[in-house]
């Protein structure tokens, strides 16, 4: 599993902890940055992972009203959460990342939500992210 991919499952946790926890992520992020200094064999995961939730933070708004948009009949509050958090972190990588191929971005989200979500996730994360790639261009 690569750096990035490893980044990306540890914005998930938090993002989806800070969710289901119903705290604000910054409270999450502090937390886990304090493990972080206690975790140096996790320092490489752990730098990427915090440019995402950093990242969605900054741009939460247009990042859920890009959801929202591309949904058809699906609010974020109807969604589950392993899937409005990976739908975040695809929309930031895509939106805000150019280090990040879109395709990429779209695949991994996929690949998470086939592991992690529901049987339908996977096919919704996919035309959600592409749609959104495609607007932007």
């Amino acid at each position: 599993m690569s750096a990035r991919t490893k980044a990306r499952k540890r914005a998930l946790d938090l993002l989806y902890a800070a969710d289901m926890r119903q705290v604000p992520v910054e409270q999450m992020l502090a937390v886990e940055a304090e493990r972080a200094v206690n975790e140096p064999e996790r320092q490489a995961s752990w730098l990427y992972a915090r440019e995402i939730v950093d990242g969605i933070v900054d741009h939460r708004a247009e990042i859920d009203e890009l959801i929202e948009t591309h949904s058809r009949g699906w609010t974020l509050d109807r969604m589950p959460a392993v899937d409005r958090a990976l739908l975040r972190i695809g929309v930031w990588e895509i939106v805000y990342n150019d280090a990040v191929p879109d395709p990429v971005a779209i695949s991994e989200a996929v690949e998470a939500a086939t592991v992690l979500s529901t049987d339908d996730s996977a096919g919704f994360v996919n035309g959600l992210l592409a749609a959104i790639s495609h607007s932007k261009g």
